[in-house]
C-alpha cells in the first residue's frame, strides 16, 4: 500500500507559518527551523529576544479595528437580512485576528502560551468557517434571520465545533492523553488535518457556491458578484503566499519577512469585501420583478 501525504504536516510547516505548527514544535525552538525551513527572525527587540513577525502583528490589529467598524455599520442597517449573523461571524474573525498575534506574530513569550493561544486559533477558525456556512443559509430563509432560534443555532453549533477542535489542538500541543501525539518527520495527524485544513475548505466553498445561486438565480443581479468574486480571489492569493511563496520570500529577504505578512493582508481585504458583498444583497434597490424572491430580499 503507497504512502499518503493525507494528515502530514511536515511540508507545511517547513514551508509556511501556521499556528497549527506551534503544537508540534519543540521547546524554545522556532518553528520555521524545526522543521527544517527558513527561520523567520524579524526584528531585534533587546536581551537577544526577537519579534519575528511584525508586520502580521500590526495587519491583525488592522483587521480587528476593521471587523468592529463592520460589526458597527451593520448595526446600522437595521432591515438587512442576516445582521446578527453577520455580527457573530465578524465577532469570530476578531477572535482569530487576537489569536493570529500571539500564535504567528512570532512575539517572545513563552511556548506554553504561544501553544494555547494557536488551539484557540485553529479553534476560531474551525468554528468561522462553519458560521460563515451558515451566513450562506441564512439568505434562503430557512430560519427567520436574528430571532433566537435563528442565532442560538449560530451559537449552540459554532461553540460545539469550537470546543470540540480547542480541545484536540490542545491534546495535541500538551499531549494530555496521548490521543492525538504527533511524531516522526511527517508530523502526521489526521484530526487537526481534517478540523484545520479540509473543514475550512469545506464550508468556503459551500458558502461561494450557495451565494452565487442566490445571486445569479434568485437575485437575477451580477453587480454582488463582483465583490463575492474579488473576496474569494484576495482569500485565494493569501493562501498562495503563505503555502508556495512564503519560504521563497524568506530566502530572499534573509528571513526578515515572509509569506504570513500577505496572508493576513489579504485575509484581511477579503473579509472587508465579503461584508461589502453581504450589504450590496441586503439594500433595498433590487428590482421588484424576480423570479424566486425570497423574504428580505427586496
Amino acid at each position: 500500500m503507497g504512502s499518503t501525504q493525507f494528515g502530514n504536516f511536515g511540508d507545511f510547516c517547513r514551508d509556511s507559518t501556521l499556528p497549527v505548527c506551534n503544537l508540534f514544535v519543540p521547546s524554545n525552538q522556532p518553528p520555521n527551523e524545526a522543521f527544517g525551513g527558513c527561520e523567520l527572525l524579524g526584528i531585534g527587540v533587546g536581551g537577544g529576544d526577537r519579534l519575528a513577525n511584525l508586520g502580521s502583528i500590526l495587519l491583525a490589529f488592522a483587521g480587528i479595528l476593521a471587523s468592529a467598524f463592520l460589526i458597527w455599520r451593520s448595526e446600522r442597517k437595521q432591515a438587512a437580512v442576516g445582521r446578527r449573523e453577520m455580527q457573530i461571524f465578524l465577532l469570530g474573525f476578531i477572535v482569530i485576528e487576537i489569536c493570529e498575534i500571539f500564535s504567528v506574530g512570532g512575539i517572545p513569550i513563552r511556548d506554553d502560551v504561544r501553544k494555547g493561544f494557536s488551539a484557540v486559533h485553529i479553534a476560531a477558525i474551525a468554528a468561522v468557517s462553519w458560521v460563515l456556512f451558515l451566513n450562506a443559509l441564512v439568505g434562503f430563509q430557512f430560519l427567520d434571520d436574528g430571532t433566537p432560534a435563528s442565532v442560538g443555532l449560530f451559537l449552540v453549533s459554532a461553540g460545539a465545533i469550537f470546543v470540540g477542535t480547542g480541545y484536540i489542538a490542545l491534546d495535541t500541543g500538551f499531549d494530555w492523553t496521548g490521543e492525538f501525539e504527533t511524531t516522526g518527520p511527517d508530523y502526521r495527524n489526521i484530526a487537526l488535518y481534517v478540523l484545520y485544513q479540509l473543514f475550512p475548505l469545506v464550508c468556503l466553498v459551500a458558502f461561494f457556491l450557495l451565494e452565487t445561486y442566490l445571486v445569479i438565480r434568485v437575485l437575477g443581479e451580477f453587480r454582488p458578484m463582483l465583490y463575492l468574486g474579488a473576496a474569494a480571489i484576495l482569500f485565494a492569493i493569501g493562501q498562495v503566499f503563505n503555502y508556495v511563496i512564503s519560504t521563497h520570500l524568506c530566502k530572499a529577504t534573509d528571513g526578515s519577512i515572509n509569506g504570513a505578512l500577505f496572508e493576513t493582508l489579504f485575509t484581511v481585504v477579503s473579509v472587508v469585501m465579503l461584508w461589502t458583498f453581504w450589504s450590496s444583497i441586503t439594500e433595498d434597490d433590487w428590482p421588484m420583478a424576480m423570479s424566486q424572491p425570497i423574504p428580505g430580499y427586496n
